[in-house]
């Protein structure tokens, strides 16, 4: 049996078109949503903050190493 790693990222930014592209980019290279969408707001920014986990499976073995931004 081929050994598989869970990869887990949390993308945060701006509550804005940018983050979504952001998350929305990473849905089309295979990583999926992981649990429900957080927002804070940034008194000193004044400004909302969104957040959200994205997780994905492959093949492999896990490394501290991985550059998961390229996955």
């Amino acid at each position: 049996m081929e050994k598989t790693t869970t990869l887990y990222r949390f993308l945060t930014g701006p509550d804005d078109a940018s983050f979504c592209h952001r998350v929305s980019e990473a849905l089309s290279r295979g990583w999926q949503l992981h649990g429900s969408p957080s927002l804070t707001y940034d008194d000193a920014r004044k400004q909302v903050i969104a957040g959200q986990a994205i997780i994905k499976v492959r093949a492999g073995g896990y490394s501290p190493d991985l550059d998961l931004k390229s996955e």
